[in-house]
């Protein structure tokens, strides 16, 4: 189970501990609510669990497998001691009930629907109880002999109603209770001992009385379970105070659950309410809730003998099946909505004074049609007096009651003669006086006669925000704490609709593209009765349903002018239904299962489309629009034709065409965002998984000759800059501002490179392809730079580029654009405004020339990254993609072809074999009595040394991944890759023809012509094997990651000889002085230490190299030293590793004595996540008094003396200010900022002098400073 794993643990005296560790996690196995156990996932029995004590089962049975079967055979004699969690002297169980407590709620409602003994479910039905009977139809003669005797037909009716929605799953949905009233003996509890056999385990039984009474705080405890089903036999809401509780239950609204001994927690009752009275339900008033929710039950009076009593209720027990599917039957063909208008008129007869006097009067309010107060309370308070009424009504109490039974009141109005008067009730409602509402007209004809919505009843706990005048959502959902019960709905708003909730979206237009009411309202009419509404214009129609399936499923269009929407949480965050509310209807929402459009799953037609060929033709033939006439048939002719290929099998790749697809999607007259969203849906290519690995016979095509263009955007909250160039330096940069999606269009038919633009400037664009204003833009955007959860990306947006520099960078040249701009002495205009607040217009082209420097420096990099980017090429004619796909996917590719399911090809080694003794526990290495790191080992003894000779593994990664076999029969390719590059290194050109199976014969060729460097090759492969290394450890999954490899074992592997190869030397009296992962440094070497090193290394299968030897050598931590070369092209060449020594001014006053010049006094300082860089100006202001101007993220800065203007370097994070880095006790100023005003001789070298300073007394500590820099 995946909330605790088992560890081991040596004991004194030989003894191993076997004890649960339990995880922080959100488990899969374990639900937990209200800081309690709620239940648990039991395998064998293939149900949930809410019996706590089957956790201690279940965590003990694994405890024993492990015990038995999982420990090593070498260990079978040792003793264990397991903590069981039975035992509560091992500490298990406390420790898990303290582990409960800490949890957050992890749960998922159990047993939401009836499960029958023929039910077929999974796991994530969440199923802990099954009924012991089948639902199927059969004899139900003793039901009927029974329910025909003691109920007329229209109140067996109702009882059969609902046991029906019970067995249907919509009961939960139902906002009514059924009361079974009469007199003792007449057959109440026989039918509700029925249903309690029927929903055995699946109901509880409660008290109304505890319910109604607001001293009893566990009235709700019955609830705990919250069954399905609710049973009062012998209930009394005759005398009920307060009836908020048993009024929430009944409408399902979310309450506070209090149990005894437990924490409250808030949970929504699923139960369908069904009592037992001998008197009659008080109705107080024509509002209560009650009244609207009840349905009465009446027995008819009528008993069956004694003996046949007994048989037919001993029969009963036979039918429970047939029963439940009989009335299932009356349930489907009565519908939901079947008692949705009933009124308990003979309820009401009997304890609602008020409703007997107005039905006294019923034909003098009917014939008036109306009546005055004057008349109307003189007739209350004789009707009060002749009936003996003990407690009337007060005036104006009566006043308000009465306005239940009318229409209109009006203040002040004119009678039938025209003459004035006070207090006019007009309007009489007749249909209070009927059970069920008649209607003249077509019952199921939509209605829009109410401005009070139903729906914000039920969707009133559902997030909701008002629009801004744009029309947008005024906020970040994240940030909403509104609930549509906290606003005007009839204002334009936005809500998030539940899961389940989908909206059938009416958008009819005429002969003139308007919208149509009359063509809307004729479409909604054909559709099955439910909650509708006016769209926001008051020509559409919203029409509301619960779908009982998978709404992910779902196609977005049913037809032509009307879509089905739902809410979509995903890389844009959760969608939301915009909504005004002007009139609806007043009916619940139905529920729906069929007749809804599903996402295709077609069979491509040979005919059509028989190769990729004839697929590519196709889709350019639609975009010339020569098969169909319009855009929107022609994408869905484009999106058919793709489906289908991919569907069939075919092989194929039209990636290339998405740019155009898309741009002409976007053109669409009158449905761009549709014909946009089903491209995004579009399978450019097909998706093989085979075993064998196809590698590209040859090199691909050249490119064609369009010229590349480098790309940049920044984006505020009012503006939105795009700069473009083609590549050279005598181009000019086009400056696009608030482009429209136009513009973005024809941008995208051009090469595109940017610097990180697949993770940021694509998805910018492509948002203003689809038509995002700049609030929406600007979203996305933060989105993006603050790693939200909610990311903010596209999918369709990765591939809008031709490559990305970041991307195809090697992994040491992975920087930001700023620091290459640093590194590269690149000049860039200093932007100093905040990303998060609107540019005034004045600054517009401030802004603009920021984003041309960027641009600018983009193309910079890409030339100086010439040889990273051959190397891309490389990788991507060896892998068959794009220059624009990720390094990850490009090695994937080539080392595995199109096997995705590579899990049972790698191997897993057991490096305790090898390495007798290793341990890995909670996370930790450890072997001959050290701890190991998990990326590599390390070892120092700091201090000054002579004649220290370094040598360097070649290659020890992708050694260990041969010597371990990792990838299994893809291990072959993958040091065939590894051999490739060992031969270009050599110059061997015959080896290279012979690898991969001369797949890289093409490479040597066109080297041979003088036509490619196969220094390019090298390091593109140097770039797919390290990539696979990396992949081997990630965290997310991958065809490298062995789910079994949890301890790394690659780099695990050559951090244990590291350890081996360390007490090697020592033991043949050398002196090791430091150990850096894949490295190693002997003092006083001798040739006969270096040979033994070079043998040592080839027992295990790595070659070492002999780098250099240092006659001086100065090791001050495990990471920073400073060396000086004794021989080759490097002799008495200064070398620093770590920052206190490679810091320039540093390194050439100390060491190498070059002169210093102005790029050596700078300091470039940087932060990450959303922190900033700041300037606090402050330096003639009063104390306490602050003029922070804004930097960014890097920059680069001097520090400056008193009086140059200069200010304190802050780093901002939380609206706080801490000083940044280094930099306390001095002025700085911006390099640029420093150059431009020829200040250099101002430079704060105290700055400088301290970190040499340092340097000197950090040597000093292991021997005489001089001496050791002295020729």
């Amino acid at each position: 189970m995946d909330f605790f794993r088992i560890q081991t643990k040596p004991l004194k005296g030989g003894m191993l501990e076997v004890f649960p560790v339990f995880l922080v996690t959100r488990s899969k196995d374990l639900m937990v609510r209200g800081k309690s156990f709620y239940a648990i996932w039991d395998q064998k029995r293939n149900l949930w669990s809410t019996d706590e004590y089957d956790v201690q089962r279940l965590v003990d049975e694994e405890l024993e497998a492990f015990s038995d079967r999982y420990l090593p055979a070498e260990k079978e004699d040792e003793e264990q001691y397991v903590r069981y969690m039975r035992s509560f002297n091992s500490n298990s169980w406390t420790q898990f009930r303290k582990y409960i407590g800490l949890l957050t709620d992890n749960a998922h409602p159990l047993d939401d629907n009836l499960t029958f003994s023929n039910t077929d479910y999974k796991r994530t039905d969440y199923v802990s109880k099954k009924l012991p009977y089948p639902l199927e139809p059969g004899s139900i003669d003793a039901w009927e002999s029974f329910m025909n005797t003691a109920y007329d037909p229209e109140e067996r009716e109702k009882i059969e109603w609902a046991i029906g929605s019970i067995v249907a799953g919509d009961s939960k949905y139902i906002q009514k209770f059924l009361v079974i009233y009469g007199e003792a003996g007449s057959g109440k509890s026989t039918v509700l001992n029925v249903i309690q056999k029927l929903f055995e385990g699946y109901y509880t039984t409660f008290e109304s009385k505890a319910l109604g009474s607001s001293t009893n705080t566990f009235a709700t405890e019955a609830f705990r379970g919250n069954p399905l089903v609710a049973i009062e036999h012998d209930g009394d809401l005759s005398r009920l105070d307060d009836n908020t509780r048993l009024n929430s239950l009944v409408s399902h609204e979310e309450m506070t659950m209090n149990e005894k001994y437990k924490p409250n927690y808030m949970a929504r009752s699923r139960a369908f309410v069904i009592m037992g009275t001998n008197k009659p339900v008080r109705i107080t008033d024509g509002k209560s809730g009650l009244l609207r929710r009840l349905i009465d039950v009446n027995t008819s009076g009528r008993i069956l003998p004694i003996h046949q009593y007994q048989s037919v209720i001993s029969r009963i027990d036979f039918e429970l099946g047939a029963i439940a599917h009989h009335c299932l039957q009356v349930y489907r063909k009565l519908g939901r909505d079947r008692y949705l208008t009933y009124k308990p008129t003979r309820m009401q007869f009997e304890t609602d004074i008020f409703f007997n006097f107005v039905e006294e009067h019923f034909y003098t309010f009917k014939e008036q049609d109306g009546t005055t107060l004057t008349q109307s309370w003189e007739m209350y308070k004789k009707f009060c007096e002749e009936t003996s009424v003990e407690f009337r009504l007060p005036r104006h109490k009566f006043r308000a009651e009465l306005k239940n039974y009318f229409k209109d009141f009006r203040e002040v109005g004119r009678n039938t003669e025209g003459k004035q008067m006070r207090s006019i009730f007009s309007g009489f409602i007749v249909d209070k006086f009927t059970s069920f509402v008649k209607q003249e007209d077509d019952p199921l004809a939509l209605t829009f006669d109410y401005t009070e919505s139903w729906l914000d009843t039920y969707l009133k706990d559902q997030p909701a925000q008002y629009a801004t005048d744009d029309g947008l959502p005024a906020h970040k959902w994240k940030n909403v704490v509104t609930t549509l019960a906290e606003i005007d709905t009839t204002k334009l708003h936005y809500i998030i609709l539940p899961e389940n909730h989908i909206v059938i979206d009416f958008d009819l237009k005429d002969d003139n593209g308007e919208k149509s009411p009359d063509l809307n309202l004729e479409a909604a009419n054909n559709w099955p009765p439910t909650y509708a509404e006016y769209s926001r214009s008051g020509a559409g129609i919203h029409l509301h349903y619960i779908y009982d399936g998978d709404p992910s499923k779902l196609s977005p269009i049913y037809s032509e002018g009307i879509e089905i929407k739902r809410t979509i949480v995903g890389e844009k965050g959760p969608s939301s239904l915009r909504r005004k509310l002007s009139k609806c209807n007043n009916i619940p929402i139905a529920h729906i299962n069929s007749g809804l459009p599903l996402k295709g799953e077609k069979v491509i037609d040979a005919k059509v489309v028989a190769s990729e060929k004839g697929l590519r033709e196709l889709i350019i033939r639609n975009l010339r629009k020569e098969i169909h006439p319009g855009t929107k048939p022609s994408i869905d002719f484009i999106y058919k034709i793709l489906e289908d290929a991919y569907i069939s099998g075919m092989r194929y790749d039209v990636s290339q065409l998405f740019p155009d697809v898309l741009a002409f999607a976007n053109n669409s007259s009158h449905q761009p965002e549709y014909c946009v969203k089903l491209v995004g849906k579009m399978k450019f290519q097909s998706d093989h998984e085979e075993a064998d690995h196809v590698l590209f016979d040859g090199v691909q095509t050249p490119e064609d000759s369009q010229p590349i263009a480098f790309y940049d955007v920044e984006v505020f909250p009012n503006l939105l800059i795009v700069c473009w160039k083609f590549q050279g330096s005598d181009q000019k940069i086009v400056r696009m501002i608030n482009p429209a999606a136009e513009q973005i269009e024809e941008l995208m038919h051009l090469k595109l490179v940017g610097f990180n633009n697949r993770r940021y400037d694509n998805h910018i664009l492509y948002a203003r392809l689809i038509g995002y204003d700049l609030a929406r833009i600007y979203e996305i955007s933060s989105k993006i730079t603050s790693n939200d959860n909610n990311n903010g990306y596209f999918r369709e947006a990765y591939e809008l580029s031709y490559t990305d520099v970041y991307d195809f960078a090697s992994a040491g040249n992975k920087k930001s654009l700023k620091k290459w701009e640093i590194e590269l002495g690149i000049h860039h205009h200093e932007l100093g405004l905040p990303w998060d607040q609107p540019v005034p217009e004045d600054m517009w082209m401030k802004v603009a020339e920021y984003c041309d420097d960027d641009v600018t420096a983009t193309e910079v990099v890409f030339n100086h990254l010439s040889g990273d980017w051959e190397a891309r090429k490389v990788v991507a004619e060896l892998s068959g993609l794009t220059v624009n796909h990720t390094t990850n996917q490009h090695s994937t590719k080539i080392i595995f072809g199109n096997n995705k399911k590579t899990e049972k090809d790698l191997v897993y080694t057991d490096l305790s074999i090898m390495f007798p003794g290793y341990k890995f526990d909670a996370g930790k290495s450890f072997y001959r009595d050290e701890e190991v790191g998990e990326g590599g080992y390390v070892f120092a003894v700091p201090g000054i040394y002579e004649e220290v000779a370094l040598l360097d593994i070649a290659s020890m990664h992708p050694t260990s991944i041969e010597q371990l076999n990792l990838l299994g029969k893809y291990t072959q390719r993958y040091s065939e890759l590894k051999q490739a590059r060992i031969a270009i290194k050599r110059n061997n050109r015959e080896a290279l023809k012979t690898l991969l199976d001369g797949k890289l014969m093409p490479y040597v060729e066109r080297a041979d012509q003088g036509q490619f460097n196969l220094k390019d090759l090298s390091e593109g492969l140097k770039t797919v094997l390290n990539s696979a290394y990396g992949l081997t450890y990630a965290h997310h999954d991958n065809p490298f990651k062995d789910p079994r490899n949890i301890d790394n074992i690659v780099a695990k592997r050559g951090a244990l000889f590291m350890v081996d190869l360390k007490h090697a030397l020592q033991e043949k009296g050398y002196q090791v002085v430091h150990i850096k992962t894949d490295s190693v440094k002997i003092a006083n070497a001798t040739e006969d230490a270096i040979k033994f090193v070079l043998a040592f290394g080839k027992q295990y299968g790595y070659d070492f190299e002999h780098e250099a030897t240092y006659s001086r050598f100065c090791l001050v931590n495990d990471a920073v030293y400073i060396a000086k070369h004794k021989a080759g092209k490097k002799a008495d060449q200064w070398t620093a590793t770590g920052a206190q020594f490679a810091h320039p001014f540093v390194f050439k006053s100390l060491f190498s004595k070059e002169p210093i010049e102005f790029i050596d006094l700078c300091e470039d300082k940087s932060v990450t996540g959303k922190s900033a860089l700041y300037l606090d100006l402050n330096e003639d202001l009063q104390e306490g008094e602050h003029n922070y101007q804004f930097i960014g993220r890097v920059g680069l800065f001097c520090p400056v003396e008193s009086g140059t203007g200069g200010g304190l370097l802050m780093r901002q994070k939380d609206d706080k200010y801490y000083a940044a880095t280094g930099t306390k006790g001095y002025r700085w100023l911006e390099a640029e900022a420093v150059k431009e005003l020829g200040i250099s001789d101002q430079i704060d070298t105290s700055y400088h002098q301290t970190l040499v300073e340092k340097a000197i007394e950090h040597i000093s500590k292991f021997g005489d400073f001089d001496k050791f820099v002295s020729e």
